[in-house]
């Protein structure tokens, strides 16, 4: 079956469930489920009812799509989104990105947790993304390409969007939030990173690091959906003070910095012009 022809499946089972026309959609990373309380739900639609979803098998993913009001705007939010290294195509792992511009979303927010590699950063904080290195090896429009869905080499020009940015940053400011800058790399995981690898992706410019986001944003700018980018420095990839690393230290780590990014994509939420 043809990509367009599930995209159809999927959105009219989505569309029997709700009738939502969100023109912003949230994809919230690893810890970073609380936003979810501050939607205003009209429905939800966990992932198995979706046809043609992939399951999240990370205990920290709920695996729900949520639609509702958040900061008066209509959104779609992904309690839960899929890896590369839970076994997925990175087809499978961006399919939700396609169906959300089919739901008539123009926005992507996407956040992840991440390994800082700035010495500048600290535990807790929040960093905005400002632009990526893809080092996962691999990359999700590799294949047939369908020119109405978009191009065959889509300029990654302004991949994080500047006008979103400057607002992400005023907002910041307005609301006292503390709010770091920096470049994502993307590896594959599911391991943590060597002091070797932290050294070298400093080397190349990067300031975080982390297993998720890239792929979706790939596809985002594919199709023509503004991207915002958030990560939670959930760890520190310092290569010369270097501690032992757990998904459980990511996730009490994430717990702490959470009200911050909740708060702060709110707020964003609420001065868009969507």
């Amino acid at each position: 079956m043809d990509v367009k022809t599930q995209l159809k499946e999927t959105v009219d089972s989505i569309r029997s469930l709700t009738k939502s026309t969100p023109a912003i959609g949230i994809i919230l990373g690893t810890g970073l489920g609380a936003l979810a309380d501050e939607i205003q739900k009209e429905t939800v639609i966990t992932y198995d009812k979706i046809p043609h979803f992939p399951l999240s098998t990370v205990e920290s993913h709920a695996g729900r799509m949520l639609f509702g009001k958040l900061g008066g705007k209509d959104v779609v939010a992904m309690q839960g989104r899929f890896h590369y290294y839970e076994g997925y195509t990175l087809q499978q792992v961006t399919y939700p990105v396609r169906v959300m511009k089919e739901l008539g979303v123009k926005t992507l927010i996407v956040s992840n947790a991440c390994g800082g590699m700035n010495p500048q950063f600290n535990l807790g904080e929040l960093v905005l993304i400002t632009d990526h290195i893809n080092f996962q090896g691999t990359n999700p429009l590799i294949g047939h390409n369908d020119d109405k869905m978009g191009a065959r080499f889509p300029d990654m020009f302004n991949c994080y969007d500047k006008e979103l940015r400057n607002l992400a940053e005023a907002v910041a400011l307005d609301e006292k939030v503390p709010l770091q800058k920096g470049v994502y790399v993307a590896v594959s995981g599911p391991t943590f990173e060597t002091a070797a690898e932290y050294r070298l992706f400093r080397i190349i410019g990067g300031d975080m690091v982390g297993m998720s986001t890239v792929p979706e944003v790939i596809v985002a700018r594919h199709q023509g959906t503004k991207v915002l980018g958030f990560s939670l420095v959930t760890d520190l990839g310092l290569p010369d003070a270097m501690e032992p690393c757990s998904h459980e230290r990511v996730m009490a780590a994430a717990a702490k910095g959470e009200p911050k990014m909740t708060k702060l994509v709110k707020k964003i939420v609420e001065r868009m012009n969507a």
